[in-house]
């Protein structure tokens, strides 16, 4: 059940938090447009529905679930320049806007850092690549799939740990604030700028997010192409600007139907977390026969264990082959909804379907840099 709502004005973060947001949100979007509009040609396809999507989510109170958008990522301007692409009247309005992953080591370094992209709705994701905190089950993942739901009120903390020594500011301090919120994620992981504009895998860390947000999301698929031409990765000097005159083109497909897409998937991943929620229910004790301990299972009847959304009560929901199957067919499906919209664009051939498993990529894993060419489909790889 879902837990009952204070009045708004409780849930509201400070106003001081709500005007840093607000004037880096806006400020960052008014650039993004100004880029796209005053010195690109701008191909825009499917946005009035998406506006209008947007546009039912503008009272946080009337909310029914999460918005989901999911896209490729061809270029270190993804976020936040398509988004240029809104309206400035949405661009003032943190509370309908997104929330992304960044990577920790570039957007949260140091304090000021943190701060700007804290208030900028980005949450600090360790890429496992650079990272001993990476991986599937960080808190940025549990953060993003609290926002997507509707969580129970936050523990009195404010702040929490991805490290065990940095310090971030939790959204989630307000969850009436920021109930269904929208969260946007590249699941390719870095830029990957392939010649047709193919698509890696996905990484699973998308699964958790269809899987395990309560209530099932809207679930936008988007293409971008276009942003690769303003910042090639083997542009020459100056390699900071970046380059105009080109064509920037974003689709935005409908939402897609949860029980279509992903249903079965969801029943088996509900019925996976149904066994094994009986199965932690039963206690076990030690015994002892002839000196040699045995493992007896308790007969009487135990507590329900109690979990919040987001988190996974057993190694088995976490690393288990059934879960990890679930999870490997879940990015693939949501990988070939973006491929959809490729396909529509009509420029591009058949992608290659071994570019969808996590195998063929292996061979990039022995390189060490963040960037470099790709051995797989020689395409340029940022990692930044």
């Amino acid at each position: 059940m879902s837990p009952s709502r204070p009045p708004t004005a409780v849930q509201m973060p400070s106003l001081s938090m709500r005007v840093k947001s607000s004037m880096i949100m806006g400020l960052t979007g008014l650039i993004s447009r100004c880029f796209l509009h005053g010195f690109n040609r701008v191909e825009a396809h499917g946005l009035a529905q998406f506006r209008e999507l947007l546009d039912s989510r503008a009272d946080p109170e009337k909310r029914e679930r999460g918005l989901l958008t999911v896209s490729n990522h061809v270029s270190v301007l993804d976020d936040p320049m398509v988004w240029g692409l809104l309206p400035l009247s949405y661009a003032f309005n943190p509370n309908n806007l997104r929330w992304t992953l960044g990577a920790h080591d570039i957007c949260f370094k140091n304090p000021v850092f943190a701060s700007f992209f804290t208030h900028g709705q980005v949450l600090p994701c360790h890429r496992s690549k650079h990272s001993i905190y990476g991986g599937l089950f960080q808190p940025c993942m549990t953060q993003a799939i609290r926002l997507l739901s509707n969580p129970a009120p936050a523990p009195s903390e404010t702040h929490y740990s991805t490290t065990g020594t940095d310090s971030i500011l939790s959204p989630l301090t307000h969850p009436y604030y920021r109930r269904y919120s929208w969260v946007h994620v590249f699941p390719e992981g870095l830029v990957h700028q392939h010649p047709d504009v193919d698509l890696r895998y996905f990484k699973w860390g998308i699964a958790r997010l269809i899987l395990e947000s309560e209530p099932k999301p809207d679930i936008v698929p988007m293409f971008i192409d276009g942003t690769q031409k303003c910042m090639a990765e083997d542009r020459g000097f100056p390699k900071f600007l970046p380059r105009i005159g080109k064509t920037i083109s974003v689709t935005f497909g409908p939402v897609l139907s949860y029980e279509e897409t992903f249903g079965d998937l969801k029943s088996k991943w509900d019925d996976l977390v149904r066994r094994e929620n009986a199965r932690q229910q039963k206690t076990k004790t030690v015994g002892w026969l002839w000196k040699t301990p045995v493992v007896v299972e308790q007969a009487e009847e135990v507590q329900p264990v109690e979990t919040q959304v987001g988190e996974l009560m057993s190694e088995e929901l976490r690393c288990g082959k059934e879960a990890t199957e679930i999870r490997i067919e879940v990015a693939r499906r949501m990988r070939e909804e973006i491929l959809r919209l490729r396909r529509e664009r009509g420029l591009y051939g058949e992608s290659d379907v071994s570019f969808g498993l996590a195998e063929t990529w292996k061979v990039d894993k022995k390189e060490g840099g963040k960037k470099y060419t790709s051995n797989v489909d020689g395409s340029r790889i940022n990692q930044d």
